[in-house]
């Protein structure tokens, strides 16, 4: 099925524009969003072939079955309460059959989750990026020698800096663990290279020390320690960045370097608009969609913040969400019976229309 279809076989209940235009951030050359609500025809609704939603090739347009909009309402989904609350002059067809949902208050106590968790998932992945641009991983990974030390006096210096002092090869050091010592090891050195022993590593792409037999009679050079904790979080870290480098939204990774300020200021943007919207549904049992406060917003799309002073308004947002939640007068969750009776209904007199 096709949105083509959905409008061909007049399946339609809701259709709006959302998205930037929506909230009145949008700027010319921005994307016209379409989220739509649809009905199934009755054999297919009956049958094996649900069909929950349909969107166009690029997602920017998105229209939900009947039932799988009621599902996302009872969640308070902030996209579908956002449709529910459209501005008059983005509401682009409205059946009389869906005038109920836009006239019933659905908001409740989840839109703390649904509205200001996500936006403080926007945050941290802002953080993330912050230190992804600010930190960079090297070009090429560390391996397990740059996490191993040996001790000298009262304290430890690292393994490659005690070799090259030394003049030796890792590859000609042998380790044995010392019992009941976790990651610790004897380090003993042929300096004959006859005496067969493994190295510290035995190849440069190992992720783990290498063990060798010592003759009983050999004295040990020093004790070595392997922090493999430190490894392992700097090999996750690695992939980690070299993923987000492979998969990174290039256009806004080069605005994010064009604005110097280091965060994805189109994340940011919507980020401080959901934590807005969320205190004022707590607050005032409200959802304003079209946003009063344009300016602001699309200063921080520019840029116009720097990172601290942006994290810093996040975090006082955040703040007043939660001094404005225990007073709430919403409800725990929207009202499971009341959403299922509107579905029904409006399933039932749009079967007997068609």
């Amino acid at each position: 099925m096709t949105i083509a279809d959905l409008k061909s076989q007049n399946l339609l209940l809701f259709e709006c524009i959302s998205g930037s235009r929506a909230y009145g951030t949008g700027l010319p050359d921005s994307d016209t969003d379409i989220k739509g609500v649809f009905v199934l025809p009755r054999a297919q609704f009956y049958g094996l072939d649900y069909v929950e939603q349909v969107s166009s090739e690029k997602n920017d347009e998105v229209y939900y079955e009947l039932r799988r909009f009621a599902e996302l309402l009872y969640k308070n989904n902030p996209g579908i309460l956002e449709m529910l609350a459209s501005p008059t002059e983005c509401i682009l067809y409205c059946h009389p059959l869906f005038e109920p949902f836009l006239q019933t208050n659905f908001l409740s106590r989840l839109c703390k989750e649904t509205f200001a968790g996500f936006a403080f998932a926007q945050i941290k992945k802002a953080r993330g990026l912050n230190k992804k641009i600010n930190i960079p991983m090297p070009p090429v990974r560390k391996t397990p020698l740059d996490f191993c030390y040996v001790a000298e006096k009262q304290g430890a210096v690292p393994l490659l800096h005690w070799l090259g002092e030394k003049g030796w090869h890792q590859s000609q050091c042998g380790l044995v663990a010392v019992p009941n010592m976790r990651d610790l090891y004897g380090l003993y050195y042929d300096s004959t290279a006859n005496l067969g022993f493994s190295g510290i590593v035995k190849k440069e792409t190992a992720n783990a020390v290498a063990l060798s037999s010592i003759p009983k009679d050999m004295e040990r050079a020093t004790l070595m320690s392997f922090n493999k904790d430190a490894y392992s979080m700097h090999c996750r870290d690695y992939r980690a960045y070299q993923d987000w480098q492979e998969n990174r939204n290039e256009a806004r990774y080069c605005n994010t370097l064009e604005h110097g300020k280091n965060y994805d200021a189109k994340n940011m943007m919507h980020t401080m608009r959901l934590l807005d919207t969320a205190a004022e549904i707590l607050e005032h049992g409200a959802l304003l969609v079209r946003r009063p406060n344009r300016e602001e917003l699309l200063a921080i799309r520019r840029g116009g913040w720097d990172y601290d002073a942006l994290m810093a308004m996040a975090e006082e947002k955040l703040a007043r969400i939660e001094q404005v939640y225990p007073q709430t007068q919403l409800p725990e969750q929207p009202d499971k019976a009341l959403i299922e009776r509107m579905m029904v209904t409006a399933r039932e007199k749009f079967y007997q229309v068609l």
